[in-house]
């Protein structure tokens, strides 16, 4: 098979061996894969030269788990793992794997697991938010256009903070209230913040939250290390927590979800840019200047379902 590696030279595709599933994976044959900013932004420099990326792919099932969990061989599914994806064969545990169902384009589907599911347990975590004011920082990235969308589900008053005004496009349309420049440029207090930007930004979220609010510190965008003074943010409520999100697995059950909303036509994988994988460095390229909105979507290959 090929694979997509990320190189001190950039990304490539060269060729590189079958993966070798475990008794509780099954082998998906990949048609989709899509783009994260924390996988190119933050990549170790540890990683070895032969190890194959990538978190995010949807496809359909070769072999399926021997366990005998998971679906059936020909099942259309997208799934996630912490390497692998970008590769024309993937090994992927079945408890993040969900079908995809037949209405459901496989690169939408692909755009799902770490973005999608990093944003619905992020608003899952603050709790009650109907009708409560709700902030998302980076609200124009792929985490933020999900989070804006799943927050404005849920209830809240969504106001959704970009970097300018031509990165707030299409927000509204998503569900978002209002958008602001910059938590700056709130005029009340929130009760929830979902930040995707950290560094200072995160900073002045938590100066503006209300009263027992919380904010969940879930992106690093800025790649800037945070500061809170905590003798100003005590003049500016009496109490508020700030916690530290990571998503959790298995993935499964909320890509099901996920991918129920995305058939009902009430979520939008807001897919900002789309090809072909053998052009993977002119995507990762836009991702990482801040040009594309929301995901990036790369096509490995037409699947046999979507013939």
């Amino acid at each position: 098979m090929r694979a997509l590696f990320h190189g001190p030279q950039g990304l490539r595709l060269a060729p590189a061996p079958d993966p070798e599933p475990r008794d509780t994976q099954a082998l998906i044959e990949v048609a989709a894969i899509s783009l994260n900013f924390g996988e190119l932004a933050f990549r170790s420099p540890d990683t070895s030269a032969d190890h194959i990326p990538g978190w995010d792919a949807a496809g359909v099932v070769r072999t399926p788990a021997r366990d005998g969990s998971g679906p059936a061989a020909g099942t259309r599914v997208v799934g996630f793992g912490w390497s692998g994806a970008w590769a024309e064969l993937r090994a992927v545990d079945t408890a993040d794997l969900a079908v995809v169902p037949d209405a459901v384009d496989l690169g939408a589907a692909g755009a799902l697991p770490v973005a999608g599911v990093s944003a619905l347990q992020a608003v899952r975590r603050l709790g009650e938010i109907e009708g409560r004011r709700v902030l998302v920082t980076g609200a124009s990235g792929g985490v933020g256009r999900f989070a804006v969308q799943l927050a404005a589900l849920a209830g809240a008053h969504v106001i959704a903070s970009t970097g300018s005004p031509e990165r707030a496009a299409g927000l509204r349309e998503l569900g978002a209230a209002e958008t602001v420049r910059g938590p700056k440029g709130l005029t009340l207090p929130v009760y929830g913040v979902l930040d995707t930007v950290g560094g200072a930004q995160l900073a002045e979220a938590f100066y503006r939250i209300e009263d027992d609010g919380v904010v969940q510190a879930v992106g690093r965008a800025s790649r800037e290390p945070t500061t809170i003074d905590f003798e100003l943010a005590g003049t500016r409520s009496a109490r508020g927590r700030l916690e530290n999100f990571n998503v959790t697995g298995p993935f499964g059950e909320d890509l099901g979800h996920l991918l129920g909303l995305l058939e009902a036509g009430r979520l939008d994988p807001q897919i900002g840019w789309r090809g072909p994988w053998d052009a993977a460095a002119e995507a990762a390229d836009a991702l990482l200047g801040r040009r594309v909105r929301g995901k990036a979507v790369l096509d490995v290959k037409e699947s046999p379902a979507d013939r």
